[in-house]
């Protein structure tokens, strides 16, 4: 049986619980990009397929600017490295998942002042179809200033919508969900109109969908972050899990799955951004691990090794 959460918890206190609740011993690791000069990658996807070929997309962005683009890497000699005819985007915090036999893949749009170019004035998640990245189109956006719209698949061929408005009902952000037919269906109208899930983040923290997974008992498994922010603006991030009932429109309570120690030290973008964990991507394995992709502060990325965080949703 589920157990539905029933109040918010705070980022301190799902820490205090995740510190407490067993082995933290294994470590992360770097992964090594090449050719994309002295600009970082980060934000990164799991890997996935195409044509035949396991790839990353990665957000690659100088150090000291926000223009960042998405590019696709492919393992070579132990390195990611960009994968050759791969599109590039302008984007940034790339994700992708399977809707029937297409690939849908996204990020996030940018808008820069006109005459600041490092002053954000706004931003909107967009999205592409095809059967491969060659063949990507787009085909939709969301709402201005929404990130951390995600899609999943469902038993009964429809596609499950999760969305993140911010300051919304006194929050700083909620994550919302509803339901379309098709991917013809996806406009901001029905990305705007997503109902919201409460209990899940206090007024002042946040958090967002970024990668959802349709589990074994039809509920759906989502693989996300929660955030707070203290004073000076330092930004905490951490990598966190729940499970969504549709059917009763309710969810579990929210669980941590990574903390910054568990990576190995390493620069960040800015010093208030030195503890955030921007959860890329999961994949599950058949022994119950799972590996976690992660954008580690903004500046590197990392996966780890974890227990599978969605078995218990399943049993």
């Amino acid at each position: 049986m589920i157990a539905y959460a029933e109040q918010a918890k705070s980022c301190e206190d799902l820490l205090k619980e995740f510190l407490a609740s067993g082995d933290r011993s294994t470590r992360g690791e770097k992964l090594a990009f090449a050719g994309v000069g002295d600009r970082d990658v980060y934000n990164i996807t799991a890997p996935f397929e195409d044509n035949g070929e396991l790839v990353i997309a990665g957000r690659v962005e100088d150090r000291d600017k926000e223009k960042s683009e998405v590019m696709f890497f492919a393992k070579r000699g132990g390195q990611w490295v960009p994968r050759d005819g791969a599109p590039v985007f302008a984007l940034q915090d790339p994700f992708f998942t399977s809707i029937g036999d297409e690939l849908v893949f996204g990020g996030v749009e940018v808008y820069f002042d006109g005459e600041d170019k490092h002053y954000v004035t706004s931003w909107r998640t967009v999205f592409y179809r095809g059967q491969s990245l060659a063949l990507l189109k787009p085909f939709a956006q969301g709402p201005l200033t929404m990130k951390d719209i995600r899609l999943v698949g469902l038993n009964n061929g429809r596609i499950g919508v999760f969305t993140r408005p911010m300051m919304v009902d006194g929050a700083r952000a909620l994550i919302g969900y509803t339901e379309i037919g098709g991917l013809n269906e996806l406009t901001e109208e029905v990305i705007g109109s997503a109902r919201l899930i409460r209990n899940q983040f206090l007024p002042d923290e946040w958090g967002g969908a970024n990668e959802a997974f349709l589990l074994r008992n039809g509920t759906i498994g989502v693989l996300g972050h929660i955030a707070r922010m203290e004073e000076n603006n330092i930004r905490h991030y951490y990598p966190m899990v729940f499970a969504y009932d549709a059917a009763v429109h309710r969810t579990t309570p929210v669980k941590l799955i990574a903390t910054r120690e568990m990576f190995p030290d390493g620069p960040a973008k800015r010093p208030d951004l030195t503890d955030v964990l921007f959860s890329g991507g999961l994949v599950r394995h058949p022994n119950g691990r799972a590996t976690l992709y992660t954008g580690v502060s903004d500046a590197e990325a990392h996966r780890i090794d974890v227990p599978d965080p969605f078995l218990e949703y399943e049993t």
